[in-house]
């Protein structure tokens, strides 16, 4: 039988780190600090602003859908940017920290303007970290959470919905939605009928994808699982461009060299970084939760 507890788990966020850097995948997801036992986290502006915004809006799958809307959204988003207030956000300035909030309020306002398919009904998966065996053979779980489940009532069927807080599209190439797709195809029963990408600065509602094939999906990552199931076997984490490292791994060996500072402990028991200089203009970047 396999075993949880020594499988290799795998998410979006871990295998896109593995691909872009296995060292910044190592210093993201198994380095722990000799000081504190902690994994550790490099807060940044745009990760706060994307953190706050998906809070928010996830929060109203739990409420029943006629009072979704009873209390404003700005409100709640008030209180929630308490948690990612000054340089616990990572923010060198007052005036960036304002530049950040008033974009989230912006998506938010717009949210409330036109709610769509924020108004229909919804699916919540029980689990507090969905996951399930992609390989018992291999031992590796497949697991991560999804922003949004429209219950398509006429079809019984489910509307994934990703919530983007970037002022791009995506280019495509992305294994998010091969993964998302698997992960609500196997840890809830209703077929999964279509999938799309609210772009909150950019639409009033959510874009359609094209919904990936299941078993070349499967496929797909599960290599790459594999890829990184022996990475960690080996203990091989090596950055593609040597030892002066790129700009995935480089900022969190700063935290490493002790050229950041910690700012406090997050939600899921991290060590949180900042780094001393960050840069004032706006990161335009998604963020995946």
């Amino acid at each position: 039988m396999p075993d949880k507890f020594t499988a290799t788990w795998v998410s979006h966020s871990s295998i896109g780190d593995f691909l872009k850097c296995p060292r910044a995948y190592y210093l993201n997801n198994v380095y722990k600090s000799p000081e504190t036992g902690r994994k550790i986290q490099l807060m940044s502006a745009p990760l706060a602003l994307g953190g706050a915004v998906h809070e928010v809006l996830e929060s109203l799958s739990v409420i029943p859908s006629k009072d979704r809307f009873r209390e404003s959204l700005i409100e709640k988003f008030d209180r929630v940017w308490q948690k990612h207030h000054g340089e616990k956000g990572g923010f060198s300035s007052d005036e960036q920290e304002r530049e950040y909030k008033d974009r989230g309020e912006k998506m938010l306002r717009q949210v409330m303007r036109n709610p769509g398919i924020l108004n229909n009904l919804a699916i919540k998966i029980k689990e507090d970290l969905p996951h399930y065996w992609i390989s018992d053979e291999d031992n590796i779980i497949l697991c991560g959470k999804v922003d949004w489940l429209e219950y398509l009532e006429d079809e019984d069927a489910v509307h994934i919905i990703d919530f983007k807080t970037s002022k791009r599209e995506d280019q495509g190439g992305s294994l998010q939605l091969p993964i998302y797709h698997l992960l609500v195809h196997n840890t809830q029963h209703r077929k999964v009928a279509k999938a799309s990408y609210w772009y909150l600065d950019l639409h009033d509602e959510p874009v359609e994808q094209k919904l990936p094939d299941l078993i070349e999906a499967h496929e797909e990552v599960l290599a790459i699982a594999k890829k990184i199931k022996l990475a960690r076997k080996l203990e091989r984490f090596k950055c593609p461009q040597g030892e002066g490292g790129c700009r995935h791994c480089k900022p969190l060996e700063k935290v490493l060299a002790g050229e950041a500072k910690k700012v406090g402990v997050s939600e899921y028991n991290q060590d949180v970084y900042i780094m001393v200089k960050e840069e004032k203009s706006l990161e335009d970047q998604s963020v995946v939760i």
